[in-house]
Formats: C-alpha cells, sequence, structure tokens
C-alpha cells in the first residue's frame, strides 16, 4: 500500500493549530512531523536561509523580499500569526516625545529592520500619522532573515553584537525602540520606558475600524521543488489548517478552558469588533487588502523592488465551484 508524503512542519505552537499537532486533524496523503519549540525569528532564519523544513510558518515581510529576490519558496494563504501594533512602540521618558510626530528626526532601535512587526508599524507611522520612514534613523540588533540592500535615503546601522536596543533604550543612547514583543523594561515597569500610545487598545480598535486591517504577520511557506512534485500538497495542507482551525475556535468558546475571570466576555468583545473569525484563511476581500497594504509599504520601503501581485505570491486553494464539500 502507497505510503503517505513525510514532511516537516515547523511552526508556533497556537491553539489553532493543536488539532493538528494532537492528530485530531491530518492532511490526506501526508505525515507531518511538526516542530514548535522555535522562536519565530529563528524559525524564520532557518527555513530562509537553510532551507531546514519543507513547510514553515514565515515573516509575511521576509517572504516578500524573499519572493522578491526570486527564492524557491511559495506561500499558502495560512495566517497563523496576526496582531495589532500601536501597543508596540516605546519610547525613553526623559526625551520629550508626546505624540508620534515627535519621532522625526530620532533615534529608534528595532530588533531587526525587516521583521513583519517593524515593517507594519514604519507603514502605519509613515501613512495614519505623518513620520515618514526616511526622517529617522534606525539601528538594528540582529542580522535579517533574508539580506537586503538599503535603499537610497534610508539611515540603518546595524548594531555591534554586544549593543542591545532594550538597553540601549532604558540608557537613552535611542529615542525609541519598535518591537515584535513586549520587552523588558516595560514589564520591569522601569520609569524610563513607556508606551507612544498609552490607550493602544482603543488606537487599534480605531485603526481597525478606519481601515479594516488586523494586522498578517506571519505567511506559511513551501519549499518550491515540494510544490513542483507533488501540486496536489499546497490545497491538502490549506484544508488542514482550515478544519484545524474550525475545531479550535469552537473549543475556545468554552470559558471555562481559559483561566481569565471575564474570558468570555473579551471574546464577545473580540466578535463585535473583528467578526466571527478574525483568523481567517484564504483569499478573502479583507485579506487582499491587509496583504496589498504590506505589499505597498515594503515596496515604498524599498524592500522590494518590484510590486508583486497577490497571484504572484501566494498558491492557488481552489476547488472548483461548488466544490470541496459534496458527498465522498
Amino acid at each position: 500500500m502507497p505510503s503517505d508524503i513525510k514532511l516537516t512542519l515547523a511552526c508556533g505552537d497556537y491553539e489553532i493549530v493543536r488539532p493538528i499537532k494532537e492528530g485530531i486533524v491530518k492532511p490526506d496523503g501526508i505525515e507531518l512531523t511538526l516542530l514548535t519549540k522555535m522562536d519565530s525569528s529563528t524559525r524564520h532564519w532557518r527555513f530562509l536561509r537553510n532551507g531546514e523544513f519543507d513547510v514553515a510558518e514565515l515573516s509575511s515581510s521576509s517572504y516578500l523580499i524573499a519572493k522578491d529576490q526570486g527564492m524557491p519558496i511559495e506561500s499558502l494563504p495560512v495566517f497563523l500569526h496576526r496582531r495589532f501594533r500601536h501597543g508596540f512602540v516605546f519610547i525613553n521618558t526623559n526625551k520629550g516625545i508626546k505624540s508620534a510626530k515627535d519621532l522625526i528626526g530620532k533615534k529608534i532601535g528595532v530588533k531587526s529592520y525587516q521583521v513583519s512587526a517593524i515593517l507594519w508599524l514604519r507603514g502605519i507611522l509613515e501613512h495614519e500619522y505623518g513620520v515618514p520612514h526616511t526622517s529617522c534613523e534606525w539601528f538594528s540588533e540582529i542580522d535579517e532573515d533574508v539580506e537586503f540592500t538599503p535603499p537610497p535615503g534610508l539611515k540603518l546601522t546595524r548594531l555591534p553584537d554586544d549593543k542591545f536596543v532594550e538597553k540601549m533604550l532604558v540608557s537613552g543612547e535611542l529615542d525609541a525602540v519598535l518591537h515584535p514583543d513586549l520587552i523588558d523594561p516595560i514589564l520591569d515597569k522601569n520609569p524610563n520606558v513607556a508606551r507612544l500610545f498609552p490607550d493602544y487598545k482603543n488606537d487599534e480598535i480605531a485603526y481597525y475600524k478606519k481601515t479594516q486591517i488586523f494586522p498578517i504577520m506571519h505567511v506559511m511557506g513551501l519549499r518550491s521543488e515540494l510544490v513542483q512534485k507533488h501540486p496536489w500538497i499546497p490545497v491538502e495542507l490549506y484544508k488542514a489548517f482550515e478544519a484545524s482551525k474550525a475545531l479550535a475556535m469552537k473549543r475556545m468558546e468554552n470559558p471555562r478552558i481559559v483561566p481569565l475571570a471575564w474570558y468570555r466576555e473579551a471574546w464577545e468583545e473580540q466578535e463585535d469588533v473583528l467578526g466571527p473569525d478574525p483568523w481567517e484563511y484564504g483569499m478573502t476581500d479583507k485579506n487582499k487588502h491587509n496583504l496589498e497594504t504590506l505589499v505597498q509599504y515594503s515596496h515604498e520601503q524599498g524592500m522590494m523592488k518590484k510590486k508583486m501581485s497577490l497571484d504572484e505570491l501566494f498558491l492557488p486553494v481552489e476547488q472548483g465551484r461548488k466544490r470541496g464539500n459534496f458527498r465522498v
């Protein structure tokens, strides 16, 4: 009897992939080995630099650059990680920064310049708050997932290994830091550090109501060779991710599984603002708008040399009109 194709899948340990991880959902014809213990930046680097996995959750920003440079990878329209970003702009409280426009001319640190969270934030600051990305001086801590040549007019410095953007923010060597995660000075309540947007949740809700964008952070990357050899694999993987998310969302509706007093109220508030499935996959109208905005930001900021279409960037997963859920 023919055996299933064995693939490695590297992704985060999310609730929406739990059914796949536990074997409750299995893609037809595929045996998956899941790797879920890596941090995001390590996973992205190992996939893009070394090609260590068949399929990998991947920085959307780095994927756009990789495709622009002709790297042999493809992507499914599966988005395991989204996050609003207003709450991740951190400032030194001694620099007189009171509003977004006060960032103009300032020294801003980032963990990595091309990471998706930072691409979104630069685009949001530029388009929503009038802070051109070229008006700031940028300092990055680690190497990029994909090396790129900074465009003319971009002031970008790679910090030496003994420098850390969080410490430089506390000391005042940097005026601000944009970061994909909560930084230690915020968690430690260091008086030298605060958020630029203290009422960030309401700012993010207002941003969503204006733009209808819940920013996509990650896409699902596949090696091109795999798709060329087995063109049926993308659809079967997509179906599995959809089924896994549906099971997870149904499970998560139950407030008993989460140790939070007002969990159900938070669930209902999210649904009121973002709708019943904020993590929708596929090329829906909202996802197209989301991704086209990200492509625009990447191209404007000189990371993508050409503005690629979504058809060039994402694999089709359609199964034909009125097909896919008929009687088997």
